[in-house]
This record gives C-alpha cells, structure tokens and sequence, in this order.
C-alpha cells in the first residue's frame, strides 16, 4: 500500500527594496499539523475498502490513499541594493506540512488478530507520512541556506533570476527525492509488513 502526498505550488513572497546593512540570518520555519478521518469496517477487506473509498484524494494519482501529507512551501525576503550591487538578506523559508491519517472506529471492539493487523497497518502509515514531512524539512533548510549564501549581482533583477532558479533547483530536488521515498516503500510494503506483524506478534505473547 503507497501512500502519497499533494505539493502545492510554492510561494517565495518578496519583499521591498531598500538600502541598508545587512540584517541578522533567519532560521526556517516550519509548521506540522495531524488530522484524521474515520473510517468503519470489521474485516480486513471491509477496511481496504474503507480506505479506498474514505482515504485523502490527491493530485499527483487522483485517487484516495490509507494516508497523506500535504506540503506547502512559501516564505519572505528582502532585496537591498547599495547603488552598486544587490543581495538579499533576511531570508526566511516556511514549510508547512499537515498530515492525514485513517482512525478506526471499531477498533476497541476488534478481537486481537484484527487489532494486531490493524496497529501495525495504522503505525505504518504513520511512520510514512511523517518521514514524507521530515523530508519536506530537509529540504526547506536546503533552501534557506542556499538562499542565505547567494552571492551578490549587478542588480535586483539579477538577484532576483538567481533567487528564481536556486528556488527551482531545489524543490526539483525535493519533488524527486520524495517520489523516489515513495517507490522503494511500495516495493518493500508487503515484507515490511509481514515483519512487523511478527515482530508485534512475538511482543504481544512475551
């Protein structure tokens, strides 16, 4: 089972020129929410199901998922300019990443091989999400600094078709890296599983 998650277009905000001293570096910032959606069901296809009916709709495939992280990029600088030259300074990247997970409306009443499956399921699908966060992250710092070590140019115009394509090379970058995240974990899905059902399997009867 793939989970996937939606990338809305970023959004670099710019802020006016003016001539100044450089100001202290910013550091990124970045935000996280979780949010949940029930779904129902008493057998493990009745909660496939569920899933496939319920699960979050995302762009990139058009279909519903077990689960799914929602990543937006934005953020502010500033351009100064001396007369002679222009850089940028108080760069500030924000991430925010909201992610969305399935909760079991019958699990209290499910008998242990139902609540084993489905706890190993729900904290798979947890560890995913939050690793397609922790990746969104990485990532936002990338360009944080690779913003902060711009070099200066001529003028803001420049400056600002430099900022454009560092903005762009990176989040390829992150585009990338999170699909690729998401293959090798489709190919490993069912000896993830069937591990992690042993291993829980073995604790519960410890």
């Amino acid at each position: 089972m793939t989970t996937y998650r939606r990338l809305p277009a970023l959004g670099l905000g710019m802020a006016m020129i003016a001539i100044g001293i450089p100001a202290a570096e910013a550091e990124m910032l970045a935000t996280k929410s979780i949010t949940y959606f029930n779904i129902g069901g008493r057998t493990a296809e009745e909660i496939d199901n569920e899933l496939t009916r319920k699960g979050p709709l995302t762009n990139s495939t058009g279909l519903r998922h077990p689960g799914a992280t929602r990543i937006q990029f934005g953020g502010d600088l500033s351009y100064v300019e001396d007369g002679r030259r222009c850089w940028v300074e108080d760069v500030q990247v924000t991430v925010n990443t909201r992610i969305i997970l399935p909760r079991w409306t019958n699990r209290k009443r499910a008998d242990t091989d139902m609540a084993l499956l489905w706890d190993t399921l729900a904290s798979d699908i947890k560890r995913h999400e939050e690793r397609h966060a922790e990746i969104a992250r990485q990532y936002a710092r990338e360009l944080q600094d690779a913003l902060t070590r711009l070099r200066p140019e001529r003028d803001c115009t420049r400056m600002q078709d430099k900022v454009a394509e560092t903005t762009d090379r990176v989040t390829d970058e992150h585009d990338k890296a999170q699909i690729q995240f998401d293959r090798v974990e489709a190919k490993n899905f069912e000896a993830r599983m069937i591990r992690l059902l042993r291993y829980r399997s073995g604790r519960s009867t410890n």
